[in-house]
């Protein structure tokens, strides 16, 4: 799938030149970071700024490399406008600065080094247009029906589960969605109940285990469609997705034959009880402890953010069971069985108690604070029946768990650009559609080219995991890139609608907030940035 063979001669040409960059960024980080040759975690805090620069180079590189192959798959006047676009774009930004927030930038002096581009590559930069951004426009203004801008490049199967997952996504989901936000309502159960029955729950779960035994790819096509429509809904298969990955590559065969096969089929809910109140993106030092009484375990201990918390079956509970310990290594991961609660007695099971946490987007599974005093856990359900080894069984979900978070921006971001094109067609000002005006264009046609980019990139990291190779750096780096673009569609479509769009009213309002949340959970982008600094500098 990354061939150089496929990319076009001067994207291949100036995808080396990149690569020289990064490898001169890269040791000047290390001469920062590292000047005993192993990386000091007080000199990586100080330079943060160098090595998170790096982080987001090596993420535009792997981007790129990435648009060049896929433009290299396929062919047509929309693909080939992408590959002119995002090149320009990306290049220009590598060489001025890459956007990590608003207001942050990624500079090349921040990690000692100096780019003077070959004239490919200011061939390349000079790429992106007025003309070539109001052309893509068009384009989409006259596809507007379109599952996606531009061919994925993805197979016939794939494209064939897209398609089912869309058509019932817009029958089921989109109608409501905004009525479900709105009212802050949990998403019905009929719903999870269909999705359910479509095998969302079991999709990647191995078919000996009662799924469907499918790819990470089918997960990432699916995570998007249903996202696309209603980021609750799309997430309500990353609680399953999940659970059964810690318990596939860390629980027992018995503890496989137990919980993966009802996973699958809906038959139970799982929730993931991980973050506490003083600890956030610091999982080394939580302080719920767990203790044994007789064959069981009790559980002591408070936990925030807790995603669908209240109507689950079984919490995926990351708990300190050697008291002596204060980092990652006294920790144990349990499947905590709870009793699924109602709206009047939410956490009916003894030793539990929760609130909600009241919260601007990301609602149809409602966010929630949880305490445990004495909360019982079965001794035969401590993941894998050795203490000490729920850190690493968690790390272990890592990179399924961001390819999952970096589908669901790219769904987001899909809808925000549609409600901003199908807006800008309809809305007449000084006599033309707003689609008409070379700014309200060029935000379009720039998420267009994002889009596209962060898909390609996320799609390879699940290329990646279902081919067997390690693939935390790639999907780290679509996570991080993903969460951006999501946040910059949804804004600039809000844009677009001018005042309408701060009305609540119009569904921007709710994708605007939805998009929000993605830079935060399953690691911050500054801690995405770190993790892959980490791993880029050995």
């Amino acid at each position: 799938m990354d061939s150089m063979k496929d990319m076009p001669a001067d994207t291949a040409a100036v995808i080396a030149e990149l690569e020289d960059l990064q490898s001169r960024a890269k040791a000047a980080v290390l001469a920062l970071v590292a000047p005993d040759g192993k990386v000091d975690a007080v000199a990586l805090e100080v330079h943060q700024r160098a090595a998170h620069a790096l982080s987001w180079l090596a993420t535009y590189v792997e981007s790129l490399r990435q648009l060049a192959a896929w433009a290299g798959r396929v062919q047509g006047e929309t693909e080939g406008l992408i590959l002119q676009i995002g090149f320009g774009e990306y290049l220009s930004q590598i060489a001025g600065g890459i956007p990590m927030s608003q207001t942050e930038f990624a500079r090349l002096s921040d990690m000692g080094v100096e780019w003077q581009p070959s004239d490919a590559a200011r061939a390349l930069m000079a790429g992106n247009t007025a003309q070539a951004r109001a052309q893509l426009a068009a384009i989409l203004a006259d596809n507007q029906g379109a599952a996606t801008f531009g061919k994925t490049g993805l197979d016939e199967d794939l494209e064939m589960i897209r398609d089912q997952f869309r058509r019932w996504a817009d029958d089921k989901v989109v109608p409501h969605a905004h009525d479900w936000h709105m009212q802050d309502e949990l998403i019905p159960m009929e719903i999870i109940s269909e999705l359910a029955e479509l095998g969302v729950f079991g999709l990647t779960i191995p078919e000996e285990f009662g799924g469907l035994g499918l790819s990470k790819a089918s997960m990432v096509v699916v995570s998007e469609e249903l996202s696309r429509a209603y980021i609750g809904v799309g997430s309500l298969g990353t609680r399953s997705e999940i659970a059964a990955e810690l318990i596939i590559c860390g629980g027992t065969e018995a503890q496989k034959k137990q919980w993966l096969p009802k996973l699958a089929s809906g038959e139970i809910l799982p929730t993931a009880v991980f973050t506490e109140p003083n600890t956030g993106s610091d999982l080394g030092s939580l302080r719920t402890r767990a203790v044994r009484d007789g064959d069981n375990w009790k559980i002591t201990g408070n936990k925030t953010w807790i995603t669908h918390a209240a109507r689950t079956h079984v919490m995926t509970l990351l708990a300190r069971t050697e008291p002596e310990t204060d980092d990652w290594r006294g920790l144990s991961m349990f499947l905590a069985e709870k009793t699924p609660g109602t709206d009047t007695e939410p956490f009916p099971t003894p030793g539990m108690t929760g609130g909600e946490i009241e919260v601007l987007g990301y609602r149809g599974m409602k966010e929630y604070e949880l305490g445990f005093d004495g909360f019982e856990v079965k001794g035969d359900n401590l993941l894998g029946g050795v203490t000490g080894q729920g850190f690493k069984q968690l790390m272990q979900t890592f990179e399924s768990a961001r390819i999952q978070t970096a589908a669901r921006a790219i769904g987001v971001a899909q809808n925000a650009l549609e409600l901003g094109l199908q807006y800008a067609l309809d809305r007449k000002q000084f006599g033309k559609a707003l689609v008409n005006f070379p700014r309200v264009a060029d935000k379009l046609a720039l998420s267009a080219v994002e889009i596209m980019i962060a898909r390609q990139l996320t799609y390879f990291s699940a290329w990646q995991k279902d081919h067997g190779n390690r693939c935390d750096l790639e999907a780290g780096m679509a996570k991080l890139l993903g969460a951006r673009v999501a946040w910059a569609a949804a804004d600039n479509a809000l844009q677009i609608h001018g005042g309408n769009g701060f009305a609540l009213e119009y569904q921007i309002s709710r994708v605007l907030c939805d998009a929000r949340i993605l830079n935060i959970f399953e690691g911050a982008a500054e801690i995405q940035a770190q993790v892959i600094a980490r791993r880029l500098l050995g």
